[in-house]
Formats: structure tokens, sequence, C-alpha cells
């Protein structure tokens, strides 16, 4: 009788009564007394991802992907697979994410309202040569935990990636060592960017300006007019991040200094006439026609 009033308390109380130090009542006895399983006294769950982390992941696996798919789209694909969330919660982690649809559409990443946002230069430009137009982005690479931010400039003629950066959290650091690192192999004549606050601060567009280059931002909605730069991200992805799946960020900036490099001067390019970024930067052989932007 004693033993089943024992068992008719809650299971948090009988837990509460266990005594884990020398009393000379083994735990396996005392779990038997009170009814409690014992894989449960040993047992210690590690910290279970925030869903938000985990929807984060998938969003971004999602866009790499099919960046045309809207957040209507994205939020039916979650829905298929089980993920309890709505178009409100999707468009809220995109927006975090810095993530936005191949079309033109209202612009999810408004620029500091006290920043000045520049035209955009290169509608139908021909770009005949390195080294005339330069772009920079930024896109997040996933970690074991979290995600840092990545932030490259290339060169659109040839593909090349002159600098990145990985860094966590965002700041206008990371994004101001990327251009010096890139002006210290050369100059561009026009360099464009979106209009996130990052890339219209006075630091940058001044560290520009000081260099005599022109300055160039995306439309507004418009991720097309950097889409050279989403190609780059999607290759970064799917080849380096994606498989090899960095657990900290030391590992990524490490792993990602060689697929860079590999990019650069070993991966042909199917654009270039399969020849690698480098060759093509450094004019070895001029391609027969340059790239129109539209």
């Amino acid at each position: 009788m004693v033993e089943k009033k024992v068992w008719a308390e809650p299971l948090a109380r009988r837990q509460a009564w266990l005594e884990r130090e020398a009393t000379g009542w083994p735990v396996s006895r005392q779990c038997e007394l009170l009814g409690i399983a014992r894989s449960t006294v040993y047992y210690h769950p590690g910290p279970l991802p925030a869903l938000d982390d985990v929807l984060k992941r998938r969003l971004d696996e999602l866009y790499t992907t099919h960046p045309f798919y809207g957040s209507r789209r994205m939020t039916a694909v979650l829905q298929r697979e089980g993920y309890a969330v709505n178009r409100k919660r999707v468009q809220r982690l995109l927006q975090d994410l810095g993530l936005q649809t191949i079309y033109p559409k209202a612009n999810l990443s408004a620029p500091h309202p006290a920043h000045r946002v520049y035209p955009y230069l290169l509608r139908d430009v021909p770009i005949v040569r390195p080294n005339q137009v330069w772009s920079s982005d930024l896109t997040y690479v996933r970690l074991a935990q979290g995600f840092a931010y990545l932030v490259a400039v290339i060169d659109w003629y040839s593909r090349k990636v002159l600098a990145f950066r990985l860094s966590n959290p965002l700041d206008g650091t990371c994004c101001q060592e990327c251009l010096e690192a890139a002006l210290a192999l050369g100059q561009a004549e026009i360099f464009n960017t979106d209009q996130g606050s990052q890339f219209t601060s006075v630091t940058f567009t001044s560290r520009l300006e000081a260099a005599g280059i022109r300055i160039s931002m995306d439309g507004r909605g418009r991720a097309l007019d950097n889409v050279l730069v989403e190609r780059l991200w999607r290759s970064v992805k799917y080849e380096d991040i994606y498989p090899n799946g960095y657990a900290t960020l030391t590992e990524a900036r490490q792993g990602l200094t060689g697929y860079f490099t590999f990019y650069n001067e070993e991966r042909p390019h199917q654009a270039l006439k399969y020849r690698t970024p480098a060759e093509v930067h450094a004019d070895v052989v001029p391609l027969n026609q340059g790239i129109l932007v539209h």
C-alpha cells in the first residue's frame, strides 16, 4: 500500500526524493521503490537548437537552390516538411538572413536613412576588361551553432575573388577590411554593391571616392543587378560550405581560404571558356566578348 501511495505522487516530486550521494541505498534500488525508470536518472539531454536557427539553415538551403522562391512558396515547402511556420515568420527570417527573391519587388533591407544611396551605373554597360567593375556582397555561412557573415570583393570580368572576410558579429569593419585588402591588389573603375548599410556608410563610400572609384548601387529590390556575386555564393555554399559543415569560425575561415584559392586558380569556368579567373584577370588571352549587363 505504501508503494502504491508513493507511485501516485507526481514524477517530479518522486525524482526530488532520489538521493544520489552515498546513503547505503543504491540508486537502482531507490528507482525501483520510487517507480522511476533508471535511464531517466542518468540521462542529461543536450541543448536543442532553437527553431529559428533550424529554419534559417533550411531557408538558406532553399534560397541557394531556388533563389526565385518567394516567401509564400518557401512557407509552403517548410509546411510540407512538417514545420509549423507561417509566412510572417518566414518573411522575418529571410529579412534576418538578408535574402531577396530573384525578381523585381519591394526592398527587404532598407539602407541607413542617414546614408547616401548612389545610382546604378551598369545597366547595358559592356564589361570588357579586368578591374573595370568590382562588386561586393554579404551572405551567411552556416556553422555547427549559428551563422557567420561572409563578405567578398569580386572582379566582374574575370570572376576572380579579390578578397574576402569572415566575421561574427556583423559590423562595418569586416566590409572595410575586405575593401582595403582588394585595393591593395589594384583598383576598379566602378564599384557596385547593394544598398545595405555596411556599403552605404560614409566610411565605406568615402574610401572609394578618395581612390577615385565611381560608386554604383543596385536598384531597390533588384537582386539581379548583382547576379555575378549571387552565382559566386551558390558555388561557395554547394562546393565548400555545405559539404564541409564547418563547426567554428576558425575552421570556416581556413576552409574558405583554401576554397577561394582553388576557385581562382584551378576551377575552370564555363563562362570563361573553361579558363580560370586568375588567368582571365591576368588577361593572358582576352575573351572574345565581354559581359553585357542588362
